[in-house]
């Protein structure tokens, strides 16, 4: 990891600068793929399973058969696991139930909001270097609780045209209602489109390489809303000289194996933990079955010493993190100035991986800077946000004038009549 001393803030954009994607180059593959889909339907799909996953299937949908057979196959230790983070994602996603009030804000005129959950979701499901059965978790849990009729969820099989068990375990405690064998760009456009076996659904939700990206991207510029634009993982651990250094150097890289494009910053005072931190880096790096991931991954990645506390925080919400690990003594002084993050770990004890998994709190968040103006998945994710109004006629008299001299001054005459028709009704 490079060591950046005190850099003015004229360099912190390129501190904050994260791994460049070029996708105009995949784009035209995304394009072929998806406009296959949509024309061929379960036919193309199961012909580029069999290209990009090497998966000859006769049938896109996961039959209960199989499901039943997945229970077998994972362990009772890994069942509790997932049982205990499925209840704490259900307790922290169902607290977050909108209550909605009629207000009335003149005599006569009543407003309110109905929260109402998006009929039809698709959730995205990676299965290639590392399965996130974590995932479906955190997208079909609060998908449940908002009273989604149908969520379709989408993931890629093996060679032999098996899903990994343990997603198949997370989706039936979760609550999923159909699951399909459809990796990658021909997924996406599946639930887009939908086919002769996956049904099209309305918004779509969840992780994927560049090719799953750049697919989402597109079709949701016609054909389907998306969950939000998304990247490469990354963390920014903030750590003074009461910080761990065996915890920092973890949670650096519990990030990094997630990809080669991943990215990881580390923003300290303390010149000395920065040291310590690259020298357990290092030990821990030699340990980890994804060394060579990780490792490329440090590539992209920086340590910044500066000066106090505020330049910390200062540099942490112009990165706009999407983890935030707050490893200093003061953390929970310093949680109070985040103003830009996707989720954040306060104190020693509260590593990445807590809410990765099983403390509750939502995984799937914003990255790539993203966390300026978008959250990570929650209960609202899954919902949409009705409005009525209803007038008597003494809300009538109370805004009628008002109505009519506005539609008048942007020159809108028939907004005008709606308005005045009702008050020469109730004048006579």
């Amino acid at each position: 990891m490079k060591i950046i001393r005190y850099p003015k803030k004229e360099q912190w954009a390129e501190i904050c600068q994260r791994p460049h994607l070029d996708i105009t180059q995949l784009q035209a593959t995304v394009n072929t793929v998806l406009n296959d889909v949509r024309q061929r339907g379960d036919a193309a799909v199961k012909e580029y399973e069999e290209r990009f996953d090497h998966a000859v299937l006769t049938q896109l949908a996961v039959s209960e058969a199989e499901i039943d057979e997945a229970e077998g196959l994972v362990s009772e230790d890994l069942k509790a696991a997932i049982k205990l983070a499925h209840e704490n994602i259900y307790k922290f996603h169902a607290a977050q139930k909108f209550e909605g009030q009629k207000i009335e804000t003149r005599a006569g005129v009543v407003c309110w909001q109905k929260s109402v959950a998006i009929e039809k979701v698709g959730l995205y499901i990676p299965g290639g270097t590392a399965p996130l059965f974590s995932t479906v978790l955190m997208l079909a849990t609060p998908a449940k609780i908002a009273g989604c009729k149908e969520i379709v969820l989408c993931t890629p099989p093996n060679k032999e045209g098996k899903v990994n068990p343990a997603i198949l375990v997370a989706a039936r405690t979760a609550g999923v209602s159909k699951i399909f064998k459809a990796g990658g760009v021909q997924a996406i456009g599946a639930m887009a489109y939908g086919t002769e076996s996956v049904p099209k659904v309305y918004k779509i939700f969840g992780p994927g390489n560049q090719y799953v990206m750049a697919a989402k991207q597109q079709v949701s510029l016609g054909e389907v809303a998306i969950d939000m634009p998304a990247g490469p993982s990354e963390v920014c651990v903030l750590a003074d000289d009461t910080a761990n250094a065996t915890f920092v150097a973890a949670d650096l890289l519990s990030q990094a194996e997630h990809g080669i494009d991943s990215q990881v910053l580390l923003i300290s005072t303390s010149e000395t933990m920065i040291n310590k931190v690259q020298v357990e880096v290092e030990r821990q790096l030699n340990l980890l079955p994804r060394k060579e991931i990780a490792q490329k991954a440090l590539e992209n990645s920086r340590c910044v010493l500066v000066a106090s506390a505020d330049e910390i925080m200062a540099l942490s919400n112009a990165y706009a993190p999407e983890h935030l690990i707050i490893q200093t003594a003061n953390y929970e002084e310093m949680a109070e100035q985040v103003v830009n993050a996707g989720s954040v770990f306060l104190g020693q004890y509260a590593c990445e991986s807590a809410g990765d998994y099983a403390s509750g709190t939502n995984h799937t968040l914003p990255t790539h800077g993203y966390a300026t103006a978008y959250s990570g998945v929650n209960l609202d994710s899954y919902c949409r946000k009705i409005t009525f109004q209803h007038l008597t006629e003494e809300g009538i008299r109370e805004i009628g004038s008002a109505v009519e001299f506005m539609a008048a001054a942007e020159q809108l005459d028939a907004h005008k009549n709606a308005m005045t028709v009702r008050m020469r009704a109730i004048e006579n």
